[in-house]
């Protein structure tokens, strides 16, 4: 039986602990915070309760496959429900698109009705040719260990490797397939979720629309907080041990393998084999900063971060949805402020709402419990490599700018509010220790991205690591991804 320590609750590192203890091993989780559940987690105020994490779930096959092999279904075990419609879009000129749940067919109708026939052609040749990709990639790349380039070499039919395409951007494969703009707009936000610039994430990041409307969007009872929960459980049904409250300082090695870790009370705890949920860059540069060991570097730029503004409403808004977007007239200045030189508050930024029509998470039937979301540069306290978001008065101002762009866009909630609370990359940063606030870890950025993202097999002997600044990357269905892969890697005791 080997001793196992993973260092972080969140998603990843309670999945990969999960699936050790049924392999045999003895894992004890050490997490800093006084919750599991990392950037996942579930807020609550005064009968409101927010996502402040993950606010979307897809792709519960993931988990519906972890919690099978370690126990109970992901169905006995949370309150699954899928989201209908699943998106309501709001463009610059006025027009507004609601797209249905897990219906590419569908959905392609829903665009066409918005922006013409042709545009849903254009939609339905866009999502088989995102399928195909998914496909191609999704075993030998997504569900199978980081190899750099050599990745690709499963994909041995040259027609594959065009279908991917590769050295392709994302928002350059959008403008190619499709002539209204809007279309264009909406590809672009996809690149987001991986926290990344569509200038320069990959082509392949189609695939994430695509899952969306195949496999479907989903919301759990209460919150997506209770994804966490049940995680907890499930460890604790496993034996798992957990350590709140608990920072580790220090990562162990003797010559080239790890020994255990050290907590920043002093103690030392052995162990076989260390697992980290912490950032790669994190892990590398801070947590085996006293090693002798040769650490690898963690090329690539972070991944965006988030501004968050947590509104209890009065009242019901008419005509919302459970997800709901009000796009900019410029896009591109958004990425430019965010990724460019001289980093800086979006000023036009697009509007994510997450308004859940779930009685759990209000006090009463006549309220609504708004989580808004704006991407935005990392927190950086010299103000050099991003923005100093503990400037003072800069996050209350900014949080009452989002407030007036919604209202000029004509959503006007602001006589309704009854508190509203701001969570900055910075106050992300202290509570999840994601450097600068990167909402994904690693952005996609740039052609090698996905390739140089840190292998969850280090070059440390009994050092893995898991969580979105790792491969296959952020995001829940990727994060599970990867913690299989690292629990497959590490084998039976």
């Amino acid at each position: 039986m080997s001793r196992v320590i993973v260092i972080g609750a969140g998603v990843g590192g309670l999945a990969a602990a999960a699936r050790l203890s049924v392999k045999g091993h003895s894992v004890t989780i050490v997490e800093q915070a006084d919750r599991v559940g990392g950037k996942l987690h579930t807020y609550r105020r005064a009968g409101f309760a927010f996502d402040t994490g993950p606010s979307l779930f897809t792709l519960p096959a993931v988990y519906r496959d972890l919690f099978l092999k370690t126990g109970k279904s992901l169905e006995e075990s949370v309150d699954l429900q899928s989201v209908e419609p699943a998106f309501h879009y709001h463009f610059s000129d006025g027009s507004e698109l609601l797209l249905p749940g897990a219906d590419p067919a569908q959905c392609a109708n829903a665009i066409a009705m918005c922006m013409g026939a042709q545009a849903g052609d254009q939609w339905r040749e866009f999502m088989e040719r995102a399928g195909e990709m998914w496909r191609i990639t999704r075993q030998p790349f997504l569900q199978s260990p980081l190899n750099g380039f050599a990745s690709l070499l499963p994909l041995a039919n040259p027609k594959d490797i065009a279908t991917i395409a590769p050295f392709t951007t994302l928002r350059k494969l959008a403008t190619k397939t499709f002539t209204d703009p809007r279309l264009v707009t909406l590809v672009d936000r996809y690149a987001t979720y991986t926290g990344s610039d569509p200038r320069k994430a990959p082509a392949v990041l189609a695939t994430v629309p695509y899952i969306e409307q195949l496999f479907g969007v989903w919301h759990i009872g209460g919150g997506l907080g209770a994804l966490a929960d049940a995680l907890e459980k499930r460890c604790a049904e496993r034996g798992v041990d957990i350590q709140l409250n608990t920072s580790v300082n220090e990562i162990l090695t003797d010559g080239n393998r790890v020994t255990g870790i050290r907590t920043d009370r002093g103690e030392v705890i052995p162990a076989d084999i260390v697992v980290s949920n912490s950032d790669a860059r994190l892990t590398y540069n801070k947590l085996l900063a006293h090693s002798t060991t040769k650490k690898p570097k963690v090329p690539g730029d972070p991944s965006l971060a988030g501004f968050v503004v947590l509104l209890g409403l009065r009242g019901r808004t008419p005509r919302i949805a459970h997800h709901n977007v009000w796009f900019p007239k410029n896009y591109n200045a958004e990425f430019d402020a965010i990724f460019g030189r001289n980093p800086e508050p979006v000023a036009d930024p697009a509007i994510y709402v997450c308004s859940p029509d779930d009685p759990l998470m209000r006090p009463n039937a006549n309220s609504e419990a708004w989580f808004i979301l704006v991407n935005a540069p990392r927190h950086d306290s010299s103000g050099r490599d991003g923005v100093n978001w503990d400037a003072p008065g800069l996050a209350e101002s900014y949080g009452q700018q989002i407030l007036d762009l919604l209202a000029a866009r004509g959503t006007d909630i602001r006589d309704r509010i009854e508190f509203m609370e701001i969570r900055t990359p910075a106050d992300l940063e202290r509570e999840t220790r994601a450097p600068g606030g990167s909402i994904y870890g690693t952005s996609s950025n740039g052609v090698n991205a996905a390739f140089n993202r840190p292998a969850n097999r280090s070059p440390i002997e009994g050092l893995f690591l898991v969580g979105g600044s790792s491969h296959p990357g952020g995001g829940l269905p990727l994060v599970g991804m990867g913690a299989e892969i690292t629990a497959d890697l590490i084998g039976r005791a």
